[in-house]
């Protein structure tokens, strides 16, 4: 009998991807299932970027490419945040990577290991943790609340660094809450950060979906300091509605990308030559497809936003970017739901499930139990309908 290992029995699997799998088994026996559990666009790749990966593929660039990438999809990288951002560096700098959470696990496998930490603000999207835990450094998890906007304050870091701690993990747009933080008061964790030897990891998948005054802010252009020691990660699954070509990137100093490098060569070697193509086109090519997608993410948050603030018991702060509503109901603990008990975020996700057949992700898993994730990456008709069965659903407990 094989033995599983240590490592592989300590990492528990995506909270995420186990809701929709059940989903997608309820499905199979014929159930109507409103799922909202899965953060992943329901728009077509545009056309232009598939135009692109098919012209590459009947042009022969089905090889293998350079680990990092090709020195085109790099330059596509350097070009867009000097648009963008005004963030110049140069292709030494860049790493592309097989999505977004492939460039995470790199970067902390390049970064940590046993006996060192990782600050990380709960609630935090479900992989940080295990990711951290995998290369044997230990999380610190660091609780924010709805109070203040689910954000980590200068004086809560401050105390969570140690001598161990070795890199700060930051989403802003956060997943699963919508956070965004402004400008000042990442500028106010970064001066923090200045003045021990801790990295800053800057997850900014969903830079591009910020909705109403709310601004997305590159990390690194906060402090000219910061360049030597921040990580940013990106990637085109969310703003260009391409989470299956699996395109993800960091941006670091030169002697890390290498060291990142030389990870991925031994775990994937490159990322697909096809999916390089296509994020040229996603990054050179119109935008005009990003903004029509956020346009419609922002309707469906205000039609999210409406009907849950209906539903009494629910309290939901207003998410500023992302595509999530994470809400409190804690308020049904302690009811029961036919013949379920209802204790905590997995009781009640669980519950939900099997009679309304509306899928959420329990708060648990993102490290803020009492709340549940809804993610509105779906028809304006599947909210309003899976909202009303959630709604009805409550009304039952006793």
């Amino acid at each position: 009998m094989i033995r599983i290992s240590k490592l592989a029995a300590s990492v528990q699997p995506s909270a995420t991807l186990a809701a929709g799998a059940k989903a997608r088994q309820l499905r199979a026996a014929g159930v109507k299932v409103y799922d909202f559990s899965l953060g992943e666009p329901d728009f077509d790749t545009p056309k232009h970027i598939c135009e692109a990966a098919e012209k590459a593929a009947l042009g022969g660039q089905t090889h293998y490419t350079p680990t990092s990438g090709t020195a085109e999809v790099k330059a596509a990288v350097v070009r867009w945040y000097k648009k963008v951002h005004g963030y110049e560096f140069g292709p030494e700098n860049v790493i592309v990577s097989n999505g977004a959470k492939h460039s995470i696990h790199n970067a902390l496998a390049a970064t940590v290991g046993p006996g060192d930490e990782v600050i990380i603000p709960t609630p935090y999207w479900v992989s940080y943790s295990d990711l951290v835990s995998m290369t044997g450094a230990a999380p610190v998890l660091v609780t924010t609340t709805p109070e203040s906007g689910f954000k980590m304050t200068p004086h809560q870091l401050s105390a969570a660094v140690t001598p161990r701690t070795r890199v700060l993990m930051l989403n802003s747009p956060c997943n699963p809450t919508g956070t965004v933080y402004t400008r000042a008061e990442l500028e106010a964790l970064v001066d923090v950060v200045l003045g021990t030897d801790v990295a800053v990891l800057s997850d900014e998948i969903y830079e591009q979906l910020t909705y109403g005054d709310a601004k997305p802010t590159c990390v690194a252009t906060l402090r000219p300091a910061l360049k030597d020691r921040i990580i940013t990660i990106s990637g085109a699954s969310k703003s260009y509605a391409m989470t299956g070509w699996r395109m993800g990137w960091a941006i670091a100093p030169p002697a890390l990308v290498k060291a990142m490098d030389t990870i991925q060569s031994q775990e994937t070697s490159c990322p697909s030559s096809v999916s390089q193509a296509a994020l040229i086109a996603a990054l050179d090519g119109p935008q005009e497809c990003v903004s029509e997608m956020r346009t419609e993410f922002a309707a469906r948050r205000e039609l999210t936003v409406t009907r849950l603030r209906d539903i009494p018991g629910v309290r939901l702060p207003t998410p500023d970017g992302a595509f999530y509503a994470f809400f409190d109901v804690s308020a049904y603990f302690g009811k029961t739901f036919g013949d379920k008990p209802v204790t905590d975020s997995l009781s009640f996700c669980s519950a939900l499930l099997e009679q309304a057949h509306v899928n959420l992700v329990p708060g648990v898993a993102f490290g803020a139990e009492g709340f549940v994730r809804m993610s509105f990456a779906t028809s304006r008709e599947v909210i309003e309908t899976g909202i009303a069965r959630l709604k009805a659903w409550l009304a039952l407990g006793t």
